[in-house]
């Protein structure tokens, strides 16, 4: 209940202020259809509407859960504590690409994961992370060579061959820009035929890979 004088109406700010809602609730509980668009000019709620709601305070608060929409680091250091298991960094971004996690919005360019639906992983969906942190996981340069077994001039050919492609791109130090590979698509390049990884493998330092080999990839566009 508030304990301010009511208003005649209520603005964006005073609504959930007011009725004792975080923004990221009130926001949810709109587009959960439980409190209705703005009723009055102005993009305004009439004192009905906001007296129905907040009699209904409880019940919208439940329905909206505790967990705001997060970012990725946040969304996996929830799943470990849910699951008490290793949640590797790009996991949130593969339940998203499986359909498992929507995303809903967007803070400094990054994605904002669906907290709510974080919030409703059952049980039986420690599979479903599981699985998108052993794919989604992410490896700078010289950690993805590591995971091929190769140098890292003969991981260069394979990107500029288009064989492999950056997932993510993060900000590193003094504001460079750093690409990371996922999981998967280092499995997947691991079963290409096109490549016979022992020779590559067993070219020593200094000598020119096997990889040079591979047509360049054009860029789109050109």
């Amino acid at each position: 209940m508030t304990t301010t004088a009511p208003l005649k109406s209520y603005g964006p700010v005073q609504f959930p202020t007011r009725s004792g809602l975080h923004l990221w609730q009130f926001e949810r509980g709109q587009r959960l259809g439980l409190i209705p668009g703005p009723d009055v000019d102005g993009g305004r709620w009439s004192a009905a509407v906001f007296d129905d709601t907040v009699a209904n305070i409880d019940a919208i608060k439940q329905a909206t859960g505790t967990l705001p929409d997060v970012g990725a680091a946040r969304a996996e250091e929830y799943l470990a504590g849910r699951y008490s298991m290793t949640v590797h960094s790009g996991t949130a971004a593969e339940l998203a690409r499986r359909g498992h996690l929507p995303i809903r919005g967007e803070y400094h360019d990054r994605p904002l994961y669906c907290g709510l639906t974080l919030e409703t992983f059952r049980a039986a969906d420690r599979r479903k992370v599981e699985r998108a942190s052993a794919a989604g996981r992410l490896y700078m340069r010289d950690a993805a060579a590591k995971v091929l077994g190769v140098r890292e001039s003969d991981f260069d050919h394979l990107v500029r061959a288009g064989m492999l492609s950056h997932s993510e791109v993060v900000e590193g130090w003094h504001h460079t820009q750093v690409r990371l590979y996922r999981q998967a698509d280092l499995d997947r390049v691991l079963r290409s035929r096109r490549i016979d990884w022992p020779a590559v493998r067993a070219t020593p330092r200094g000598h020119r890979s096997p990889l040079a080999a591979l047509p360049t990839r054009q860029a789109v566009g050109r």
